[in-house]
């Protein structure tokens, strides 16, 4: 797989926003999303192939949500404690 721009040094989320969202606020938790919105597509991405035989790619927008929904429920069950 290869590497994706918020994986570049400097390109963290702030811890505050981590804490934030594990704590349920909504902002913080739409700012986790976005930071890995790139990813997320990434992932959701299938070439398909037209009648003729010609691929193409399309987000899987099932994929998609289910990997928004997954990160959410992850955001919500990260332990802040223990990564301080």
């Amino acid at each position: 797989m290869g590497k994706h721009k918020n994986h570049k040094r400097g390109n963290l989320l702030p811890f505050a926003t981590i804490e934030a969202a594990a704590r349920g606020d909504v902002t913080a938790i739409n700012q986790v999303l976005k930071h890995y919105e790139g990813y997320v597509i990434a992932l959701s991405t299938k070439r398909l192939f037209d009648e003729r035989g010609k691929p193409y790619m399309v987000v899987d927008t099932e994929m998609r949500r289910t990997l928004e929904t997954t990160l959410i429920t992850r955001i919500l069950q990260f332990d802040v404690r223990r990564a301080a």
